[in-house]
């Protein structure tokens, strides 16, 4: 995962196409606004990939976790491991 800061995204190179995780860290919170993965990697799993590695960066970071998306937010009800990091 490459946190690229000039865009404020969280990114997974796949071939040519790219995975992010856009966000806005304030105070120790990490605030995730969208998650996108282009048409032809949607349904590969490579979104959650990428989720996974935000949120295992945010939990070393010890960030509070925010997550905007609709797709963050359904991701995390999925996994209980990280729901103390909200």
């Amino acid at each position: 995962m490459n946190d690229n800061r000039e865009l404020s995204r969280f990114e997974n190179h796949v071939g040519d196409a790219v995975v992010f995780a856009s966000y806005k860290l304030e105070e120790g919170t990490l605030y995730i606004n969208y998650v996108e993965a282009p048409p032809a990697l949607r349904g590969t799993g490579e979104a959650g990939k990428l989720m996974a590695e935000v949120m295992d960066h945010a939990r070393k970071q010890s960030y509070k976790v925010v997550p905007i998306c609709s797709y963050a937010v359904s991701w995390i009800r999925r996994h209980p491991e990280y729901q103390d990091m909200l």
